[in-house]
């Protein structure tokens, strides 16, 4: 509860809209969409970008939201990591993934970027999407550009950057004072990971990612691979300080469970204190799922090797974040976060400041 470690929940202490105080209050032609910005990559980054991508449009008394997606770029596997080896292109993968979660009503379009060629040799193991952005790089000779114009295909409602634009590998450290290069080979590592660099190290910010991070309401950080998801993005020259110096309020979403050879044994304030290891005070709050998974669903996941991300808030609020609870559990017979929930719990955040 509230008084209880200053914990906060979803439906409890945090309001459903701001203080009406007079610094807060606004004519209604002053209103302005809520400015929020999302760091990931993986699975876990569109997640978030769908349901958010539902709140964008504006309505009466509501202006809506401005959406960002901030994207890692250190992929090396899969058709991503093929493209970068045959191609010398930057990973279009997770663009793809978050692009196609902020598409609009166009629903075959969106199954096309998604559909993947059977196959391991030729354009075998390729996902359309990820072809049609090489295509476009190639022929508009810039990344960026061919991002731009994936989103107007896919009437995207929000904006996919590039974390950096310059090609980078993943390099980890691990407790047995072995090193890993590249992201692909960190889950295969018989050793949990100490730490994660960039190479070359500090790339230089993708355009738009810093003036984004300035100017958000909110920004939320993962969920998704720790390690190569989430931390990736951190390491590029710039974002680390423009969320230090920033005014928004940085949202950390735990993850559900471990990953195996990743964040094997790790709980929540691991989770945290490893972002804070890397990049200093960049969190401000945790948010986290407080419904527990079904029991026999929770089972198939241990013999998988994967484990629940508990959560030791006590721990949480010493290392000067506050965790934040509401039910993020999506139904079925998997263990995901729920985008609807997580883009109201968003939202609620972003519009009280907490």
């Amino acid at each position: 509860m509230a008084g209880q470690d200053n914990q906060s929940t979803i439906e409890g202490t945090i309001p459903a809209q701001a203080p009406s105080d007079a610094r807060n209050r606004v004519e209604p032609d002053q209103l302005r969409p809520t400015r929020l910005v999302c760091i990931g990559g993986g699975t876990g980054l569109p997640v978030v970008l769908r349901g958010l991508a539902r709140k964008v449009a504006p309505s009466p008394g509501n202006p809506g939201v401005d959406l960002t997606a901030i994207v890692a770029m250190s992929d090396d596997g899969g058709s991503s990591g093929r493209l970068r080896r045959m191609r010398g292109l930057l990973p279009p993968g997770d663009i793809r993934n978050c692009l196609v979660a902020l598409a609009g009503e166009k629903a075959g379009l969106k199954q096309l970027f998604q559909h993947r060629f059977d196959g391991a040799r030729g354009i075998g193991g390729h996902a359309v999407g990820n072809l049609l952005l090489a295509a476009l790089t190639e022929l508009e000779g810039d990344f960026l550009k061919a991002v731009e114009a994936s989103a107007r295909m896919l009437n995207a409602r929000g904006r996919v950057l590039p974390c950096t634009l310059a090609p980078t590998h993943l390099v980890a450290e691990l407790e047995d004072d072995s090193q890993v290069f590249g992201e692909r080979k960190i889950a295969r590592a018989r050793s949990r990971v100490r730490r994660v660099s960039l190479d070359p190290p500090l790339p230089p910010p993708g355009q738009g990612v810093i003036e984004a991070i300035q100017r958000a309401d909110l920004i939320t950080i993962g969920p998704g691979s720790l390690y190569s998801s989430v931390l990736p993005n951190l390491l590029v020259d710039g974002v680390a300080e423009a969320l230090r110096e920033t005014k928004a309020l940085k949202v950390l979403i735990s993850n559900l469970m471990t990953q195996p050879g990743e964040t094997d044994g790790m709980d929540c304030v691991d989770h945290t204190r490893a972002v804070i290891a890397h990049v200093g005070p960049v969190v401000d709050v945790v948010l986290i799922n407080a419904r527990p998974p079904a029991p026999e669903v929770m089972q198939r996941y241990l013999a998988k090797g994967q484990a629940q991300v508990t959560v030791d808030r006590r721990g949480l609020i010493a290392l000067g974040v506050i965790p934040v609870e509401a039910d993020l559990l999506k139904e079925g017979a998997r263990i995901r976060h729920d985008s609807g929930k997580l883009a109201r719990c968003v939202l609620k955040l972003a519009r009280s400041g907490l």
